[in-house]
């Protein structure tokens, strides 16, 4: 049944009037609620649009509307307004006017004219929209129905299962963009599929020399962090200096995961869905507070604050019993309560006894990531599936700056195999 209605010309898409403005507008000026010439017309227009579009540019981490925003020449930043007017796009759902007003700042950052072609474009980001969150989410197919309008007037809603991505006339234009868009923001999940060692860095450079290293993914420590701006680790004081290193991080070619400490003791969802928009894979968000803990209530509403303001981001939850040393035995609990909020993963830093460490794997349900306090192959078999190096790198390198700064001074042997000036130079793009 399915078929036959997608591929008959008797049953057509419902009906939208025409509109000067708005969602509206959007509606009745897109291919989506189209048929006849302007249909071919207007499906013609996205084919070409998105032929423009290398597939593989869109296996980026991040927010799959803001990848696909940037490569059709737009500003990832449409992406918030893009999922403002994907809530009421529909037509049996009514249009807020909060979607009109985001409709009119689309129409801005796509040169200000309300034709047929700015409508088809914002019609191609607003259609990604829900059907990249469903399957980021794991939701088959991602858009459950569709309707039609039979010969005799009623209104058919057709079961997509077997049509993922429609099919017929109005079949997706975008499938395998779509597909990649939703490969790049899954791809540092998959990472954790096999052992992960993650390195952490404090700035640009940093960062890029363990890229060229062969490291598939990047992430940061939040002490490196503060103390390279001269502010105290974990007191929720680097938040603007975390969010302009991960706007930088994000120009690297593999996935960068965010230590956001405890939150900032901010708006999280804020967070969580500006470093989701700019690019960002994963966050860590801990719920040590000073020399003692988090609620575990509290810190789970932050987890699932983060996991709802951006479901694909991976929200690695660490639990600081062993860190602080403070009620150890609640460390499998906490990370429970944590998971069941949405953690994709669990961080314990400090978990250092191999018996320890294999109850929490054989406990919890998600990756387990640790410090790297034991040997690598040791972790790897007692199934921990990543590995962080925390602030170790950044204080090794802070120590070994001093200790060459020491021999220059006390005129003896400086190290043989520090970096060129042009291998540093070169860490860095050149537009």
């Amino acid at each position: 049944m399915t078929s036959e209605v997608l591929h008959s010309k008797a049953y057509v898409v419902t009906p939208v009037p025409a509109a000067e403005s708005g969602v509206a507008w959007l509606r009745a000026g897109g291919a989506r609620f189209s048929e006849g010439a302007d249909h071919e017309r207007r499906r013609a227009f996205a084919r070409r649009t998105l032929s423009t579009v290398d597939i593989q540019s869109l296996r980026r981490a991040g927010m799959p509307v803001a990848v696909l925003a940037e490569a059709l020449g737009l500003p990832r930043s449409v992406a918030s307004d893009v999922a403002v007017v994907a809530t009421c796009y529909q037509p049996h759902v009514a249009v807020t006017r909060e979607a009109d007003e985001a409709v009119a700042r689309l129409v801005a950052a796509c040169g200000g004219v309300w034709d047929e072609e700015t409508a088809n474009r914002i019609g191609l980001l607003v259609q990604a929209c829900d059907a990249t969150r469903a399957l980021i989410a794991g939701v088959e197919p991602p858009v459950p129905i569709t309707r039609r309008v039979a010969p005799d007037g009623a209104v058919v809603e057709v079961d997509l299962r077997d049509a993922w991505f429609g099919a017929g006339r109005h079949e997706c234009p975008g499938r395998a963009h779509a597909l990649a868009l939703v490969e790049g923001a899954r791809a540092f999940h998959r990472l954790h599929d096999g052992f992960l060692v993650l390195p952490n860095a404090w700035d640009f450079a940093s960062a890029a020399a363990f890229v060229r290293a062969g490291f598939p993914a990047v992430g940061t420590t939040s002490l490196g962090v503060a103390a390279a701006h001269g502010i105290p680790d974990a007191a929720g004081a680097a938040r603007a200096e975390t969010l302009a290193l991960a706007r930088m991080l994000v120009r690297l070619p593999v996935p960068v995961t965010v230590d956001v400490e405890a939150g900032f003791g901010g708006d999280v969802r804020s967070l969580a869905a500006e470093l989701w928009e700019l690019g960002v894979a994963g966050v860590n968000v801990e719920d040590g507070r000073g020399e003692g803990l988090a609620d575990p209530a509290d810190q789970a509403a932050i987890v699932r604050a983060f996991k709802e303001a951006a479901p694909g981001l991976f929200v690695n939850a660490r639990v600081d019993t062993h860190w602080l040393t403070v009620d150890r035995d609640s460390t499998v609990d906490r990370a429970l309560r944590y998971v069941d909020a949405g953690a994709d993963g669990i961080f314990v830093p400090g978990l250092n006894d191999e018996r320890r460490i294999a109850d929490v794997v054989a406990a919890v349900p998600v990756p387990l990531n640790v410090l790297a306090q034991l040997n690598i192959k040791t972790l790897q078999d007692l199934g921990v599936r990543r590995v962080s190096t925390g602030s170790l790198l950044f204080r090794a390198a802070l120590g070994e700056a001093v200790r060459t700064a020491e021999a220059v001074r006390d005129g003896t042997p400086t190290p043989t195999n520090i970096p060129t000036y042009n291998q540093i130079q070169s860490l860095t793009p050149t537009s």
